[in-house]
């Protein structure tokens, strides 16, 4: 690895679980890969769509879920919509607003959980109340802003949830979740679901594992994920998680401290995510990464690219995590660093889908565009 032991001893778990994984950060050959469409999805172009999720149902239908309903990348108009798709993305519905709260809604997160429930998270935000234009949009902003008191404001900050068991035809009210993260929480094999987040809006703002044993209904704080020697917390961002085929549970982080700034840092558990590693980089400038466990065993990461070329890679893990490949580019096409937060997943015949956000040249707001591609 690439940090002084010094840095483990500090966590003597850690230290054994790294041993026992034996952990080599160097980057392995790389698969090919080969492209087989890009197209756009969305179908509001007069809108502003931000951070995606991607998800396939047991029964093959494809869910994409996003921040719609948008004026730029930060603003009061933010909700959550959906879209449904019944053909492995070759057609997408018309998309519908599943959560649309008094304040900015950011950030949409997906999952069917092993008994066919739908979960979608997203967080609230009052960030676009330092960004008021003023042009012609300031009086629709202000109008949008002081919908409600500077109280009330503050009490619709948070991390939340709703849950669909029909299918994504009702939705209950949105519910709090300990910690966020752009793409939800993932499904394990014992049938506990594990969200790998941050708590946003308490003081030190940790990041760490929640689980539900119900389903997805209600959430208990399981466990922190520690922090490097001279790391901050606050520093760390938009994790993801997924269960590995030999049973580790792999997070990945965000990471904006000073040491490997704006790269992936990866942390580990063998104990079903109770103790975690200190987290450590696996090489990979790129941000935020999802995580996908592909029939074959293999893990894939995928995440945005924004410096050029402008877009979204993968790599992939033959060995559980333990070492990652070279990087595998899904799309370099993009005109700036506004897109990214990729998520991907495998189709019935192998080939791979993602999904990702983009403000294209072609495009005056950041649209939807996804990628069929496959590894060969």
């Amino acid at each position: 690895m690439t940090f002084p032991r010094r840095h483990f001893l500090k966590n003597t778990t850690a230290l054994g679980l790294a041993g026992s994984l034996g952990f080599n950060l160097k980057l392995h050959a790389s698969p090919a890969s080969t492209l087989l469409k890009i197209e756009t999805i969305s179908q509001l172009p007069h809108l502003y769509h931000g951070w995606p999720t991607l998800t396939r149902r047991a029964n093959g239908q494809l869910l994409v879920v996003c921040s719609g309903g948008r004026e730029q990348h930060v603003c009061p108009f933010g909700r959550v919509d959906l879209q449904r798709s019944d053909d492995n993305g070759k057609t997408w519905t018309f998309p519908r607003t599943i959560l649309d709260g008094p304040i900015d809604d950011r950030d949409a997160g997906v999952l069917e959980t092993a008994k066919g429930s739908i979960l979608v998270t997203t967080f609230t935000s009052l960030a676009y109340a330092s960004h008021i234009p003023n042009d012609t949009r300031r009086a629709r902003w202000l109008a949008a802003h002081n919908r409600l008191s500077e109280e009330e404001r503050k009490n619709e900050l948070g991390q939340w949830m709703v849950r669909s068991t029909d299918g994504g035809i009702t939705w209950s009210e949105r519910y709090p979740t300990i910690v966020n993260s752009p793409h939800g929480p993932t499904q394990l094999s014992d049938g506990r679901i594990l969200y790998a987040g941050k708590k946003l809006w308490t003081e030190g703002k940790e990041i760490g594992v929640c689980e539900s044993r119900d389903d997805g209904q209600t959430w208990k704080w399981l466990a922190p994920i520690p922090t490097r020697e001279g790391d901050h917390h606050r520093d760390y961002h938009e994790l993801h998680a997924i269960e590995a085929a030999n049973g580790s549970l792999i997070v990945h982080i965000r990471n904006h401290n000073k040491a490997n700034s704006g790269e992936t840092l990866q942390s580990e558990s063998l104990d079903g995510g109770r103790t975690w590693s200190i987290p450590h980089s696996i090489g990979v400038w790129g941000l935020p990464s999802f995580l996908t466990r592909l029939r074959d065993g293999r893990l894939l990461m995928s995440y945005g690219h924004r410096r050029k070329p402008f877009g979204n890679q993968a790599h992939v893990s033959a060995d559980h995590g333990k070492t990652w490949s070279s990087p595998l580019i899904i799309s370099g096409d993009g005109p700036s660093g506004d897109l990214g937060y990729p998520s991907t997943v495998e189709l019935e015949d192998g080939t791979l889908l993602t999904v990702w956000y983009e403000k294209t040249a072609q495009s005056k707001f950041a649209v939807l565009r996804q990628a069929h591609w496959k590894l060969t």
